[in-house]
């Protein structure tokens, strides 16, 4: 199983996500979620909120997330990444430029994040591979969509308000539902991983990764203590 570690890019500064990126990799980080700081992060906590806010202070020109994602991956060649953009921010981009981008340099996995439908379905027609989130509770049109995209699916590993579905209770039912419905992309599980025990946890549900996010990011300023966390993490992959 995939352990995906979160990178909040451009905070601090580009510079330093660059250099986090090699720390996680040589911790033992297998995929890489990397981000391009949204204006209005709409749907992030506070914490990666503030974070994104704080990196386009520091640089509000998007050409040079471009310039620091492109270094991430070039100095980590045996890491994937897994791009994360809001259709506010690729609009602010340019639509051509950003599939442009990321066609270019070979990196077509995406979290979307947005309403606009119709920006989603031409970056999936121009060849970009567009993520899935479900919820735990398994609402049938995050389960719909999930099954028509072409990206893997974004699971929510834990129900963060009790709001469970009886006929599929745990992380397990709800992965082998969306199996059985003919869902033969990856599975990646995520929201609410804090620890080993949950890594294993979704492991033994069927999971082919988990993401990691404050976790991970509120270790930043200890880098010793990052990458025993990551080392620990990945052990129990």
């Amino acid at each position: 199983m995939k352990l995906i570690c979160y990178l909040s890019n451009g905070y601090p500064t580009i510079e330093k996500s660059v250099e986090m990126a090699r720390i996680y990799t040589e911790a033992g980080c297998d995929v890489i979620e990397v981000d391009f700081p949204s204006r209005n992060p709409y749907l992030e906590g506070e914490f990666i909120a503030g974070r994104m806010k704080s990196a386009l202070e520091n640089c509000s020109d998007y050409s040079k997330y471009m310039e620091g994602i492109v270094r991430i991956k070039n100095e980590n060649p045996g890491t994937p990444l897994l791009v994360l953009a809001y259709d506010n921010t690729v609009e602010e981009i340019g639509e051509e430029d950003f599939v442009k981008f990321c066609l270019e340099n070979d990196l077509t996995d995406m979290i979307y994040v947005g309403d606009n439908m119709g920006l989603q379905q031409r970056l999936i027609e121009n060849g970009l591979k567009i993520s899935c989130y479900v919820q735990f509770h398994m609402p049938e049109n995050e389960v719909t969509a999930a099954r028509n995209s072409n990206g893997f699916v974004y699971l929510q590993a834990k129900p963060m308000t009790n709001n469970i579905d009886p006929n599929y209770p745990t992380l397990k039912d709800c992965i082998n539902h969306l199996k059985s419905i003919g869902i033969d992309r990856k599975i990646y599980v995520g929201v609410g991983i804090r620890d080993a025990e949950d890594i294993r946890m979704s492991k033994d549900s069927g999971a082919d990764g988990v993401f990691v996010g404050s976790t991970i990011l509120k270790l930043h300023d200890n880098v010793e203590m990052l990458t025993e966390m990551i080392k620990t993490l990945k052990s129990a992959t």
